[in-house]
């Protein structure tokens, strides 16, 4: 018998799919190299969409109207953590500099190199999180990645985990019922927008006057 017969061998699509795994590997590998030379570089990198996470970055004028928001709310010697918004964490952390402290809650690996602020975060499991993460956050701003009832709720376990005070919670107008009975948050004025024009209108929840801070 030729003992080649005996050797598995992979299918076109499985090794195409394993083709793709190390070639993002190799890259997530040489930014890494690059961060270590150059701390200063992680403000200037900027991740493409993955629609398959549900990702859809927020345009300029959120970004900004959200650190204003962190800005003002966040006192010195503060914390802030921001679940599943990662593209906030540079311009966040530009803003306030070394006066507070900004955890990014993520399940999306590539922003690793924003370690050691990053901490891994998949919703499916809301309450596996830093023991010294519970109950620290002065400020919670969150986005749930998926419109339904399942993330919204299980994010909602994790905010109430890590929140001792004020929360921000941006998401689809039709989760409205949801995160108010949930997390007792009321709907603002202001509207979260994105780069690129999505089919469902979004909205903005807080547990204090967000418009007020943002006249």
């Amino acid at each position: 018998m030729d003992d080649d017969e005996d050797v598995p061998t992979l299918s076109a699509e499985t090794f195409a799919a394993l083709q793709e795994f190390y070639t993002e590997q190799r890259k997530r590998q040489e930014i890494m190299t690059k961060l270590e030379a150059d701390d200063k570089l992680k403000e200037n990198i900027l991740f493409d969409e993955n629609w398959q996470l549900s990702q859809f970055w927020y345009d300029e004028a959120t970004v900004q109207a959200l650190v204003k928001v962190v800005d003002k709310m966040l006192p010195d010697g503060g914390r802030v953590a921001l679940i599943s918004c990662p593209t906030l964490f540079v311009p966040v952390k530009r803003q306030i500099e070394d006066r507070a402290t900004v955890s990014l809650l993520e399940y999306d690996r590539r922003f690793e190199v924003h370690a050691p602020d990053f901490i891994f975060y998949d919703y499916n499991t809301p309450e596996k999180l830093p023991p010294e993460a519970l109950h620290s956050y002065d400020l919670v701003v969150a986005d749930p990645p998926f419109l339904s009832e399942e993330c919204i709720s299980k994010t909602s376990e994790t905010i109430k985990l890590l929140a001792k005070g004020n929360i921000v919670v941006c998401t689809g107008a039709v989760m409205k019922e949801n995160v108010e009975k949930l997390l007792a948050l009321k709907l603002c004025q202001f509207q979260p927008h994105h780069r690129n024009n999505l089919a469902n209108e979004f909205a903005c929840y807080a547990n204090f006057d967000l418009d007020s801070v943002l006249r």
